[in-house]
């Protein structure tokens, strides 16, 4: 689904990756980890197209992203949710409005999508909360409906990047709880995370690659766990 051979990054300060090599395969599970600085939300914008790799090939879906259209890029993009560990929202605009705006970016009729929006909301726990305004949730709430907006497109890859890192350790296993769910429903998921004992505990609920980045290098950090 994704697929990088050889890949590196350079930006004005250096080389941050370099002969980064990786196959996401359909329905896998991936922990990313790696110190602070190393590159980590790097690699993940390159999964996603945000960024575009310096050296080497990068493939989604079967295509070389070096002869991908603007048109061809927003596609691809549909195809991949991400849930930012900064999560933005509109704060004029209602979580529900919110959640939905990749609907509405795509062109899609919004009140057709109503009963899916709302039974969204119901799975991350959020459904009482539909008309609240951003500033009115916690960190734990802002996280779920992040997560709401990134799968409201049904998209095959999910990249979270540090989705626990602002939450208590019951959330965080909520949170991570829900990304299991969508694994198990066939999606591919990658966590970025710092968070040792979030990767522990999901020992009994998934099997899952831990990654790591360091040196400009990606390492198997561990077996399936």
């Amino acid at each position: 689904m994704i697929e990088l051979e050889n890949v590196a990054y350079s930006y004005s300060g250096g080389e941050l990756l370099s002969g980064i090599s990786l196959k996401l395969a359909p329905g896998s599970f991936h922990f990313l980890t790696g110190p602070s600085g190393a590159g980590k939300s790097t690699f993940l914008k390159l999964c996603y197209l945000e960024l575009s790799a310096t050296a080497g090939q990068t493939r989604v879906f079967g295509e070389n992203t070096r002869n991908m259209t603007r048109d061809d890029i927003a596609r691809h993009r549909r195809r991949i949710g991400v849930v930012h560990q900064d999560c933005q929202f509109l704060d004029h605009l209602s979580i529900a409005e919110n959640v939905a705006l990749p609907l509405t970016v795509a062109g899609r009729d919004v009140g057709a999508e109503a009963q899916n929006l709302h039974e969204l909301l119901s799975w991350v726990g959020l459904e009482h909360q539909a008309d609240a305004l951003p500033p009115e949730l916690s960190g734990g709430e802002r996280q779920r409906a992040a997560l709401a907006r990134a799968v409201i497109m049904s998209p095959d890859v999910i990249l979270a990047d540090e989705p626990t890192g602002n939450v208590d350790w019951e959330m965080s296993q909520r949170l991570l709880q829900l990304l299991v769910e969508l694994n198990r429903m066939g999606k591919t998921v990658m966590i970025a995370t710092h968070d040792l004992s979030l990767i522990r505990a999901a020992k009994s609920q998934v099997n899952a690659r831990v990654l790591r980045i360091a040196n400009r290098r990606l390492q198997l950090a561990g077996a399936v766990l």
